[in-house]
């Protein structure tokens, strides 16, 4: 298992998570099964959004006997009504659901402390200008959770929540269909077939630059909707009219910029062993580049998707991250310090490029690196 940095904190996740929904409707004893192998192929990172009490007390007597080996991503903000879960912003409704958390975890603190469920400018500002914002203050403040963060759809709303200083996490929705539509306030937008019926063309602006200033200013993306609620991994369901496997689908994730974790809601064993077996697949099993290239109607051609097509380079040079580096730059119109220190560690610099034009040939999406290349020589001098 390979680990991440979790934005400006300490913490250690692993690029595989877990996310809650498979723990529904499960007995104490097939959620252990569940967390036990997650355990033990070094998964320590949950998202648990669901105020469903049987499925955080069953996660929370599964992990009794080893709390200290889990980064826990909690919500709040969700509440259980009528037997459903539900978002709120009613503050009695807020912390008695955070304590009813915090109770069937048998846990005095929580990790990261997810403000839940934010796509509406409107909500936005009642949140960021409110009592939500000063509780989840006052809970850091105290130790009580030990950074604070945000779901999100909207990568408009994620950006300003981002520009905040306040947040470390922003668990948003990631994966190739997602990318290409344009922000909306209305969740629903990222699954309706209709908006996929026009052609489209490249990752979208504003989630381009979320991701990008998330990698710069070291806020973490945790991943979800990785498999677009598995319409991707079917041909028939998937608006692309392809099928991707879920280790594509994780390893398009993964090489988002600023991407930490993707928060796998493994069903069961089988599924969770398809997210794990990630750990262990070759390039070649995870490669997604030859699939979206060849999607009908919808093209990424002509941008870099960090997809590492164009290695081997006989000079050495680590292409995809030039040209992540260089986006960053390019994205926020400056050098960042942070971004110039990780473009100096590489082994092999732009200015090793003799042109041999090797990597255009095998790149699948027609990037001009080349000129990328020279691009960054001009960015970082060498």
């Amino acid at each position: 298992m390979e680990y991440k940095r979790l934005g400006k904190t300490d913490l250690k996740v692993s690029i595989i998570g877990l996310g809650c929904e498979g723990f529904m409707n499960k007995s104490d004893d097939e959620v252990k099964v569940l967390v036990d192998k997650a355990h033990q192929e070094g998964i320590n990172f949950i998202d648990f959004f669901s105020s469903n009490p049987q499925g955080r007390s069953a996660f929370g007597n599964a992990i009794i006997n080893h709390r200290q080996d889990w980064i826990i991503q909690g919500h709040l903000c969700t509440t259980w009504k009528n037997g459903q879960y539900e978002r709120t912003r009613k503050m009695d409704e807020v912390k008695s659901g955070f304590q009813d958390l915090l109770e069937r975890l048998h846990t005095d603190y929580i990790d990261v402390g997810m403000i839940h469920y934010i796509d509406a400018q409107k909500d936005f500002d009642e949140v960021f200008g409110g009592e939500v914002i000063a509780f989840a203050k006052e809970l850091k403040e105290k130790g009580i959770i030990r950074t604070i963060g945000i779901s999100a759809h909207n990568p408009l709303i994620a950006l300003q929540a981002a520009q905040t200083g306040l947040i470390d996490v922003i668990m948003f929705s990631i994966n190739p269909c997602y990318d290409m539509l344009p922000p909306s306030e209305n969740v629903d937008d990222l699954w309706d077939d209709k908006n996929y019926q026009k052609p489209l063309f490249q990752i979208d602006p504003a989630r381009q630059e979320l991701y990008q200033y998330c990698e710069k200013e070291n806020i973490s993306l945790t991943v979800m909707k990785a498999f677009g609620g598995g319409d991707l991994l079917d041909e028939k369901l998937s608006p692309f009219g392809v099928k991707m496997t879920p280790l594509q689908c994780l390893h398009y994730c993964l090489t988002r910029p600023g991407v930490a974790s993707v928060m796998a809601g493994s069903h069961s064993v089988k599924e969770l062993n398809e997210a794990i077996d990630y750990c262990y697949a070759s390039y070649e099993q995870k490669d997604f580049a030859e699939v979206l290239s060849r999607v009908p109607k919808h093209s990424f051609i002509g941008n870099c998707v960090y997809c590492g097509h164009c290695a081997p380079c006989v000079k050495g040079i680590s292409v995809a991250d030039v040209n992540k580096f260089a986006n960053l730059c390019t994205a926020q119109q400056e050098i960042p310090e942070t971004v110039r220190e990780h473009y100096a560690a590489l082994e092999h610099h732009a200015s090793d490029c003799i042109a041999c034009g090797k990597c255009l040939s095998n790149c699948p999406f027609e990037v001009n690196i080349i000129q990328k290349m020279k691009d960054a020589v001009w960015l970082f001098g060498y």
